[in-house]
C-alpha cells in the first residue's frame, strides 16, 4: 500500500462536508464579525449559531462556549486564569497529563507559588481515587483538579463522573483536557458537574487552529487575552470565522454519526488487538489500551519485542512502507527523553523496547491493518 494513516490521535483528515463549509465561508462571507454592516452581521450570526450548536450537543448554555485556537490555549487559559481570578492555591494533576497542562502547572508553581501535587497512579496509569480524596482534604486551600478524560498516549478512560462528584464534595474546581474525548464521546455537562473542558477541532475531522473552552457559567474567570470585545469580551482578537464554521460542521457530523462511527472504529481496534495477540508473540498493550471496555475505542499503544538498537529503525521502516503512526504522542516524537507517559507506567525492561501508538478513524480499513501487521511481523522477524 502507498499510504496507511494510523496517527489519528495526532490529527485527523478533514471531512469533505467540513471543507465544503469552510470554502463557502472563505469565498462568500468575508466580513469582520465585529463590523456593524451586513457583511459583519452575517459573519457574527454564523459564529453565534455555531456556539449554540456546540452548546446544544453538550447540554450547555451558549455563553459557556469560548472559541480558542485549540486545546493548548484553552488549557493554559483555564489554569492560569483560575489561579489569577479564583484564588486557586493548589493544583492537583497527574504525571501523565498532556504537557499543555503539566508545563502550565509547573510554571504556575514557580511564578505564583501555588502548591502542585500529583495523584498516585495504579499500574495501568489510572488515578488512585483514594489518594485524590486525601489530597483534596489535606488542607483548606482553594484547589483545582486537572485530569484528562482520555489519555492521548495510552488511551485510558478515567471515571470522570466519580472525580467530578469527589471534587464537588470537597469544594474543589475540576478541569479536564477533553481533547481526545470531545467528538468521540457524548457529554452532558448537567449530568457531569464539570467546571472546565477543552476541545480541538482537528481531533474529530475538523480544521487545525481552532477549538473551544467550556467554562461553566458564573465561573468568575476574566480574560487572558485583552484588546477587544470578541467572544463576549473574554478573548480579544478577530474571530477565525471559517475555522469556527469548520469546527461546527465537524462537531455536527461527529455527533450525528456517533453511534455508527464509534462502532465502526471499535471494530477496527478489536480486530487490530486480535491480530497482534495472535501473530506477534511478546507484544503487550500499554496502559489499558488493549482493553476496549476500559480505554478509548480510537487507539492502542503497543510494546513490541524488539531490542534497543533495532528499535531505532522501527519508525523509519514503517514510514518507508507508507505507514504513519506515533512513538508516544506526536508532541513527543522528536524528544530524546521519550514519552513521559510511558516512563510512568512501564517497567524498566519494557522501556527498553519500542512502543508505538496506532490510532484509528472511520477512513481506515481492515486491509490497512492487515498490511501494518504484516510489515511489523517482517521487521521483527528480520
Amino acid at each position: 500500500m502507498d499510504k496507511v494513516y494510523l496517527d489519528n490521535a495526532s490529527t485527523t483528515c478533514v471531512r469533505d462536508e467540513v471543507i465544503k463549509k469552510m470554502q463557502s465561508a472563505l469565498a462568500e462571507c468575508y466580513g469582520n464579525p465585529s463590523s456593524t454592516h451586513s457583511f459583519g452581521r452575517t459573519a457574527k450570526t454564523a459564529i453565534e449559531t455555531a456556539r449554540k450548536t456546540i452548546a446544544k450537543y453538550l447540554n450547555a448554555h451558549p455563553s459557556e462556549i469560548i472559541f480558542t485556537s485549540g486545546g493548548t490555549e484553552a488549557d493554559n487559559m483555564i489554569l492560569r486564569c483560575s489561579v489569577r481570578d479564583l484564588g486557586v492555591k493548589t493544583i492537583i494533576t497527574s504525571k501523565i497529563e498532556h504537557h499543555a497542562v503539566l508545563h502550565t502547572a509547573e510554571e504556575l508553581e514557580h511564578e505564583c507559588g501555588i502548591a502542585l501535587h500529583y495523584v498516585d497512579l495504579d499500574k495501568n496509569g489510572n488515578p488512585d481515587l483514594e489518594h485524590l480524596k486525601k489530597l483534596l482534604r489535606q488542607d483548606d486551600s482553594k484547589k483545582m483538579v486537572s485530569l484528562m478524560h482520555v489519555n492521548n498516549e495510552i488511551g485510558n478512560k478515567i471515571d470522570i463522573d466519580a472525580i467530578c462528584v469527589l471534587c464537588k464534595e470537597n469544594d474543589a474546581l475540576i478541569h479536564s483536557d477533553t481533547v481526545q474525548s470531545i467528538g468521540h464521546y457524548a457529554w452532558d455537562v448537567q449530568e457531569t458537574p464539570i467546571d472546565f473542558m477543552t476541545a480541538a477541532a482537528h481531533k474529530f475531522h475538523g480544521p487545525k487552529g481552532v477549538g473551544f473552552a467550556y467554562l461553566r457559567r458564573n465561573s468568575g474567570l476574566k480574560p487572558m487575552i485583552s484588546g477587544g470585545s470578541q467572544e463576549r469580551g473574554f478573548r480579544a482578537g478577530t474571530e477565525s470565522y471559517h475555522n469556527i464554521l469548520g469546527l461546527e460542521e465537524a462537531f455536527i457530523q461527529s455527533y450525528e454519526n456517533l453511534e455508527k462511527e464509534s462502532a465502526q472504529i471499535l471494530e477496527m481496534k478489536e480486530y487490530f488487538i486480535k491480530r497482534v495477540n495472535a501473530e506477534i508473540p511478546g507484544a503487550k498493550f500499554n496502559g489499558l489500551s488493549g482493553d476496549p471496555e476500559k480505554s478509548t475505542y480510537t487507539l492502542v499503544n503497543v510494546n513490541l519485542p524488539v531490542g534497543p538498537e533495532k528499535a531505532l529503525m522501527l519508525l523509519f521502516n514503517l514510514d518507508v512502507k507508507g505507514i504513519a503512526c506515533s512513538k508516544g504522542s506526536a508532541c513527543q516524537s522528536g524528544s530524546a527523553m521519550g514519552s513521559h507517559v510511558l516512563n510512568e507506567v512501564l517497567s524498566e525492561e519494557d522501556l527498553q523496547k519500542p512502543s508505538l501508538r496506532f490510532s484509528f478513524s472511520i477512513y481506515n480499513t481492515k486491509e490497512e491493518l492487515d498490511y501494518t501487521i504484516d510489515v511489523l511481523k517482517e521487521f521483527i522477524k528480520n
